[in-house]
């Protein structure tokens, strides 16, 4: 039986996605149980600019296609495209897709827990008061997010390093 390399690059991609993780679960529990956010519904913070206002996320990232009749197609399709990434990263040699590969799998495995959990996904990240930005959201999506991002710009890097080479 072949034996599983995985290269020293792709372990810290798994260190990012379990970091992100474990803030987010714990970041969602103390909303939940230590500061009984679900009960206050919204706790002004630096209003309007920032509050925490609960919100259960039938969608996925910021709301979107909510509704609750999706929650295991949204979860298998977030652990394929977590397993997908994981595996991406065994191939990956760039620091800059090696985080963002690490904080995309992170958010979708944190999101996925709820959605098992409780069939829907604790926001409480809220921002809407600027007029900016209208959604609540939480550390797995503020991950995704920044993940994204990072692809998007390791993919104008690395072309423009190919196109210089």
């Amino acid at each position: 039986m072949k034996s599983l390399n995985i290269p020293r690059i792709a372990w810290a991609a798994y260190g990012f996605a379990l970091f992100v993780i474990v803030l987010d679960q714990l970041t969602k529990a103390w909303m939940l149980d230590g500061f009984h956010l679900r009960e206050f519904g919204r706790v002004l913070v630096a209003d309007p600019v920032f509050n925490l206002t609960y919100v259960e996320n039938t969608g996925v990232s910021f709301g979107l296609f909510g509704g609750g009749a999706a929650r295991w197609a949204l979860s298998v399709f977030s652990v394929i495209v977590a397993a997908g990434l994981a595996w991406w990263a065994t191939k990956a040699d760039r620091r800059l897709l090696i985080t963002a590969i690490g904080l995309v799998i992170g958010g979708a495995v944190g999101n996925v827990i709820d959605r098992i959990r409780f069939g829907y996904v604790v926001d409480f990240l809220d921002f809407s008061g600027t007029g900016v930005f209208p959604w609540v959201f939480n550390v797995a999506d503020s991950a995704i997010t920044v993940g994204v991002i990072l692809l998007i710009l390791d993919s104008f890097l690395s072309e423009r390093h190919a196109a210089r080479a």
